[in-house]
């Protein structure tokens, strides 16, 4: 086990779920979960606690399975959602280009990279060395920032979006609106239901706290 902040309660440690201690890397994010644990009530409340759950899932499973996470993460660059593009209506393909395009040209000049898009559903392949280029840039992450990427990406279903919100590039806002643009547009034209706010709020929960929770890391 890395050195680092251990949690406790009442003077007991506390562990993960899968009965790891829980030690984080910096008292920064040692005091954030412990200000989780604090607000709880008589009932414990998982949902409430988004950093605990994803200081939990980097010891009980990226520790341990770290080459099948960057796998399966890197799906979200083979099929990031900034690539496939709308072909009408008119107002769609302004708003999905004003958003997206600047990501796709960051990644170009910070990684040498560029992501092949498409319109409409046809499946589009990203070049090899686009690819690995990506790849090597989750191999750079600890466990840690993995983790928080790892999220963001599955949150967003972008690669690009998860990379740009943890560089700075966006906001949490911004990465929600860049990754929520089809689904505003419907809701924007034909209202929105319960079910769809429920999925949207969870969407902007989860940026948010990857956000916080790479932040909390330090540089």
């Amino acid at each position: 086990m890395e050195a680092g902040f251990a949690l406790a309660l009442d003077d007991r440690p506390v562990n993960t779920p899968g009965r790891w201690p829980l030690v984080v890397p910096t008292r920064a994010l040692a005091d954030a979960v412990a200000h989780e644990w604090r607000v709880q009530g008589s009932t414990i409340r998982p949902e409430t606690m988004p950093l605990m759950q994803l200081a939990a899932t980097v010891l009980d499973h990226i520790s341990l399975y770290r080459a099948e996470v960057m796998a399966a993460t890197l799906r979200y660059a083979e099929t990031d959602a900034i690539c496939y593009r709308a072909d009408q209506p008119a107002a769609l393909v302004r708003l999905q280009s004003a958003a997206w395009d600047p990501l796709v040209e960051w990644l170009a000049t910070e990684y040498g990279v560029r992501l092949n898009t498409v319109s409409g559903v046809v499946p589009v392949a990203q070049p090899v060395e686009t690819l690995d280029a990506l790849s090597q840039a989750m191999a750079e992450m600890d466990d840690w920032r993995l983790c928080a990427f790892q999220s963001a990406a599955s949150s967003s279903g972008s690669f690009a979006i998860a990379l740009a919100l943890l560089n700075g590039v966006l906001d949490p806002e911004a990465a929600f609106r860049a990754a929520e643009i089809d689904a505003s547009f419907e809701i924007d034209h034909w209202g929105e239901d319960p079910a769809a706010t429920a999925r949207r709020a969870t969407v902007a929960s989860d940026l948010a706290a990857a956000r916080r929770f790479h932040d909390l890391l330090g540089h």
